[in-house]
Order: C-alpha cells, then sequence, then structure tokens
C-alpha cells in the first residue's frame, strides 16, 4: 500500500499531476491563512488616522454631549495603552455643566477603526446618562504593540484594573460593553470578575463559528485564533443584555440567538429590526437607547447618580 501512493505521487499521468496540483494550491492556501490570520482578524487605524479633536466640537444650549479625557495605561505584559474616559456635560450659557451619572460603561470595540471612529455612539450614550470609558485594543489608535488574541484579553484586564485602581470606581457600578469582536475581550474579562452588568452587541460565538459562516468548508482546526465566547459565557453571572439585528450582514443573527442562549440567567435579548452591522445604534435609535437604559436602571437601581473623580 505504501509503494502504491508512492508510485502514485510520482506518476506522470494527467490524473495525478491535476491531483498533485490541486493538493499543492490547497496546501499553499491554508499556509497563506495561518501565516496571515490575524490580518484577517484586525483592522486597525494607528494615530493620526481618525478624528482626535472631539472636545472642540461645538454644542447646543441645553444639549448634553461628552467630556473627554484622555487616559494612558499599561497593560502588565508592559504595552501601552490609551482610552478616553467620556462624562456627560450639559451646555450651560458660555460653559458646561456635568450631568450627573453613576454608571461606567467600559466598551471594548470592534475589529476595525479605532475609538475615534466610535464617537457618534458616545454622544448618543451620554443620554443614558452614563460615563463611557472606551479603549484601543494593542496596535489600534494611539495604543502601542500588535493586536492578537491573548493581547485583546491582557488589554481588557489592564483596563479593568485603570477603572478600578487608578480611578477608584466601584465593579458595582461598572457595566462592560463589546460590540461585535469586542464581544470575546468583553465576555472574557466579564468571566473574571464581577461587574455590574454585561452588554454583548452584534457579537458571536466564536471565531471558528464565524470562519464556518463564511467558508462552510474551511478547516478550522488550522485556526490559531479561538474567541470561545460560547463557552465562557457560562461563567458570567451577572446580568447580561445581548442586542442583534436580524439583518446584520457581518455577524450571522443565529451566532448571536446561539450566544444568548449559551448565557444563563439573569439576561435579556433586545432585538434591533432592520439595522446593519454597524448601523445598530443609528436604525435602533430612541428605543434602544431606551432599552439601554432600561438595563442600566434595572442593573443600578432606579436612584443611580453621581460623579467619577
Amino acid at each position: 500500500m505504501r509503494d502504491f501512493f508512492r508510485n502514485a505521487l510520482k506518476s506522470s499521468a494527467p490524473g495525478w499531476r491535476a491531483a498533485r496540483l490541486l493538493l499543492g494550491v490547497a496546501l499553499g492556501l491554508l499556509v497563506c491563512v495561518w501565516m496571515l490570520e490575524d490580518k484577517l482578524i484586525y483592522f486597525p487605524s494607528r494615530y493620526p488616522e481618525g478624528r482626535w479633536d472631539v472636545s472642540d466640537l461645538p454644542a447646543r444650549e441645553g444639549e448634553v454631549v461628552p467630556k473627554v479625557e484622555d487616559c494612558h495605561f499599561t497593560a502588565p505584559d508592559g504595552v501601552r495603552l490609551h482610552g478616553w474616559f467620556a462624562s456627560p456635560q450639559r451646555k450651560a450659557g458660555a460653559g458646561f455643566e456635568p450631568v450627573p451619572a453613576d454608571a461606567v460603561l467600559l466598551w471594548f470595540h470592534g475589529n476595525a477603526g479605532n475609538i475615534t471612529n466610535r464617537f457618534e455612539m458616545i454622544r448618543m450614550l451620554m443620554q443614558l446618562p452614563a460615563h463611557v470609558f472606551i479603549i484601543d485594543y494593542r496596535g489600534y489608535g494611539k495604543s502601542e504593540g500588535k493586536p492578537t488574541e491573548q493581547g485583546l484579553y491582557i488589554d481588557a484586564q489592564a483596563a479593568w484594573d485603570y477603572l478600578t485602581r487608578e480611578r477608584g470606581v466601584g465593579r458595582e457600578r461598572i457595566i462592560i460593553f463589546g460590540k461585535s469582536l469586542g464581544g470575546a475581550p468583553a465576555i472574557d474579562l466579564a468571566s473574571k470578575v464581577e461587574p455590574a452588568g454585561l452588554i454583548v452587541q452584534s457579537s458571536f460565538t466564536s471565531i471558528e463559528d464565524m470562519a464556518a459562516s463564511i467558508f462552510p468548508i474551511f478547516p478550522n482546526f488550522i485556526l490559531r485564533t479561538k474567541m470561545n465566547s460560547q463557552g465562557k459565557i457560562a461563567l458570567v453571572r451577572c446580568p447580561k443584555l445581548f442586542i442583534h439585528s436580524p439583518l446584520d450582514e457581518v455577524v450571522p443573527y443565529k451566532l448571536g440567538r446561539k450566544l444568548y442562549e449559551a448565557a444563563p440567567e439573569p439576561k435579556h435579548f433586545y432585538e434591533v429590526q432592520g439595522a446593519l452591522h454597524n448601523e445598530t445604534y443609528i436604525v435602533g435609535g430612541k428605543p434602544y437607547l431606551e432599552a439601554l437604559r432600561e438595563f442600566v436602571i434595572r442593573v443600578l437601581g432606579p436612584g443611580a447618580g453621581g460623579q467619577v473623580r
């Protein structure tokens, strides 16, 4: 039998030549995917890409807008990271007055761009009201390094430590928010710490499931990146809100539902009709914002208020 395969591989018959060619192409593609895996998952925009002068944007009288503070902190492996801490403030005459808010949303964004691409949604979240701490993973925006799965988990833990230790924010006030790819570090972090709540928007069960949804015959065994959120969500005991649109063209709705179904109680699923992947908050509008507000009140109580240092 061994001699049969050896002779077959050496055979010059047209059928065997075609088989060897196809095998070589397939192996070459697998090697390319393996080598370029990170580039197929992460699409960072590095500084100075993006709009960073957000503090200079005009505001109307009485409008609630974010006061943005640059935050720099270091991950345990020495990578220097950057984020924005946004607090709600109301335009009053020639200046601004702070808007009391107790909730702090620790936001982990998707796989493309940087924090500046999320500014319009940050403005919306000020209406809750809530503080928002959004970070750029390593390799994104002003953060050093290169993105990897383990790197994202390290960055998420570093952001939590910065909030709770350096800023003195109590965990009972922190709601972890993960959007799309950000659902993976959000769920990983929530499985290790004890936040007040967790919001997962337009996210997936695992990278293997995402790959299978795009390329049904893709050999998942070659993937180094796992992001097994489905396996980790069972460890998250805090209240959870899952948000997804059936029209999501990037992350299949069925994966969002599957992730929700794998989660233990307490949990709630909010569906946004007619929204593409990056349009959830736009199409969702006031009902979407109200769903977030109701979750914040459910988690922190109706009397939530106060300021963060």
